[in-house]
């Protein structure tokens, strides 16, 4: 190891745009010093992008397992099974009964007891329905005006579809536009 003053008359003595380097003692453009340094911040540069990658990674299986879990529970709202031996078959199977005999009973907001003659929901399917969708809040229409009123005509307007059965009766369709009077 040299003496800094020994050092600086070396470091003097170096051309414009190079520097004297203590290990290699000679004039070079880059000293080990530096280029270890460079090599440092290039691993820490790839490190760095190494751990965005993997945040990015989890964040998307994140939201793929969560997307999952809303499928599982989606294809579940449609059918809630009520643990009652189908009257029909006693349990040896049917078109209504699952693989083990028991009678699978949909949720009222699908079934007639929900509906209301008129159109749209009672009261009844209304609950029923936000039993299955938590956070959803159905209301009764509103035929008398408002914005309520404004907005389901011109989104149920645009519906495509008959408004008359085959048979000659109105369809669920037409029956809703008739209550909210639109």
């Amino acid at each position: 190891m040299i003496s800094f003053k020994e050092y600086i008359n070396e470091a003097k003595n170096c051309p414009e745009g190079t520097s004297y380097c203590n290990k290699c003692k000679a004039c070079v453009a880059k000293t080990c010093d530096e280029k270890a340094l460079k090599e440092d911040a290039t691993a820490n540069k790839k490190q760095q992008l190494q751990r965005k990658q993997l945040m990015l990674n989890r964040q998307k299986l994140q939201l793929q397992m969560k997307a999952v879990q809303k499928k599982d529970q989606s294809q579940d709202m449609h059918m809630k099974e009520e643990k009652v031996k189908c009257p029909e078959c006693k349990g040896d199977g049917c078109k209504h009964c699952d693989d083990k005999g028991y009678h699978i009973k949909e949720s009222a907001w699908q079934r007639k007891e929900g509906k209301n003659k008129t159109g749209g929901l009672n009261e009844k399917g209304r609950k029923s329905y936000e039993r299955e969708n938590p956070g959803s809040d159905l209301k009764a229409p509103q035929p008398e005006g408002g914005p309520r009123k404004r907005s389901f005509c011109a989104r149920m307007g645009g519906v495509k579809g008959p408004m008359k059965k085959p048979n000659g009766e109105p369809t669920r369709k037409a029956l809703a536009l008739r209550k909210w009077k639109c």
